[in-house]
């Protein structure tokens, strides 16, 4: 399959190679190693993909609801922190600016092109799953963002640092599993926060208006670098403004499809349910797909839209200004619920009551011919949706990549790291949709194991801190903390 922008030349096949105009020799050599690596990840992703870490996942996220007493009750409570500040506390960023970056890399294109890959590949029934992700996935967000608060350092310049690394070198005494955490992080970024984004909507701008997918790719790169150079204070003045807005606009765009779509809502949540446990399949009807195919692409995609129990979130959440970490580990729970319980469950419908799934459509295809179904709103609403999903998500991981390799190598790296992420923007937007997405879902499962690993290991603290804070109603009382100052 040659590149996208390649795909409208006038092409000649003769003995099983396709040959396009103005193709050299050398590209189309160049496209087969692509193939080849491209077979070799999706390998590894399957085999990592599998029971074992499905079980460890979705298993964590069910132990720490029960462990942490069902504290998804207590999502009407932090949706109302979320939006209080706390800015005589110690941190570099108001909570709901901490927030509304954590939903910037989280409410992305696995949201919209996502869900879509995840009803091909596993049927209609993967909505449930990723949707079950997201309701059992606050309480791990919670949790994550719980322990990389009270982890937190303060770097030789004053700003905070945290996320998983550090958890687990102060929290566990572990540090080889944080260096570990976080040189999957510094990949994973290259793959979930830039190529994926900027792959996505490439497409999308390719199949709507046929402009070639290294235009969009160039255009993006240069508002990438814009505002990423200026640090995690310019990304949250961004995401402050343009997550709200998309995130709003997306909602009341699907409520409204859904509302016009209405005949068929019935039997679309019918379809929906009863897939999730008989295996219906996406293209054929009712052959071929199992239950294993729903869960793992309903999971794996729940995991890759919100994030849970992959360890990025907390990266973000350790630079809050906040009074403990029990308060700002319920904001950020929230990331869960908005993205997936909400947006996700939203997408999943407006796809599967448009009925294109058992077409053998994927990914941004998919998307696009779902949501044209209604005219001029169902357009209007993926186009902005896709767009601003996109491009937030890749300032998010921009943060999230900055502080892993700031962990790794120092201040000194971040200049160098941040070039060659905003350089990766380009290089996603001309790789097929299937390398992309599988080299997301390989990494992700990477950075998960570590990061689950010191979730489940530190789960006492996590009971002993939310029974202090929360269930004795001490919210408003300030840690004791003691904050360390590292030399990075």
């Amino acid at each position: 399959m040659i590149l996208n922008h390649l795909q409208v030349l006038p092409c000649l096949e003769l003995g099983g190679h396709v040959f396009h105009a103005g193709v050299s020799k050398k590209m189309i050599k160049g496209e087969v190693i692509m193939e080849n690596i491209g077979s070799v990840i999706s390998q590894l992703s399957s085999a990592l993909w599998g029971w074992p870490l499905l079980i460890l996942l979705f298993g964590t996220h069910i132990f720490l609801t029960f462990k942490l007493r069902f504290i998804q009750k207590f999502i009407g409570k932090a949706i109302k922190l979320s939006v209080t500040r706390d800015s005589d506390s110690a941190g570099d960023v108001s909570q709901f600016s901490a927030l509304t970056t954590a939903l910037a890399a989280t409410i992305g294109t696995g949201n919209i092109v996502g869900v879509a890959t995840a009803v091909a590949l596993g049927g209609p029934g993967a909505v449930l799953w990723t949707w079950l992700t997201g309701v059992f996935g606050i309480a791990t967000k919670y949790s994550e963002a719980l322990l990389s608060v009270k982890y937190r350092v303060k770097t030789s310049d004053g700003t905070m640092a945290g996320g998983p690394m550090y958890v687990l070198e102060y929290g566990m005494k572990k540090k080889w599993l944080g260096i570990l955490f976080a040189t999957f992080a510094s990949i994973a970024a290259f793959g979930i926060g830039s190529m994926v984004q900027a792959n996505s909507i490439s497409t999308m701008v390719y199949e709507t208006f046929k402009i070639p997918t290294w235009i969009s790719g160039l255009i993006m790169t240069v508002l990438t670098a814009v505002v990423v150079l200026g640090g995690i204070k310019s990304i949250a003045r961004v995401c402050d403004i343009l997550v709200p807005f998309m995130a709003g606009f997306y909602i009341l765009g699907c409520t409204i499809i859904l509302i016009m779509g209405y005949k068929t809502l019935g039997s679309t949540v019918l379809t929906i349910l009863q897939s999730a446990f008989t295996g219906q399949a996406a293209v054929g009807g009712f052959a071929g797909a199992s239950i294993m195919y729903a869960m793992r692409y309903g999971i794996a995609r729940g995991l890759f839209s919100n994030e849970s129990g992959l360890g990025s979130a907390p990266i973000v959440a350790a630079a809050a200004q906040t009074k403990n970490p029990v308060k700002q580990a319920l904001v950020s729970s929230t990331g869960t619920f908005w993205d997936t319980v909400i947006v996700c469950a939203l997408t999943g419908l407006v796809i599967v009551n448009s009925g294109f799934w058992q077409q053998g459509l994927k990914g941004a295809t998919l998307t696009r011919a779902a949501f044209s179904t209604i005219p001029v709103v169902g357009a209007l609403v993926l186009t902005v949706g896709l767009i601003t999903f996109a491009f937030s998500t890749i300032l998010g991981w921009s943060y999230y990549s900055e502080k892993t390799i700031e962990y790794l190598l120092g201040k000194k790296a971040i200049i160098p790291y941040k070039i060659v992420y905003t350089a990766l923007v380009f290089v996603g937007s001309i790789f097929s949709l299937s390398l992309v997405w599988d080299f997301a879902d390989l990494t992700n499962g990477l950075m998960a194991i570590p990061n689950l690993i010191s979730l489940l290991f530190l789960s006492g603290v996590l009971v002993k801190e939310t029974k202090k804070y929360l269930w004795e109603d001490n919210l408003e009382i300030a840690s004791t903390d003691k904050i360390h100052t590292v030399n990075r």
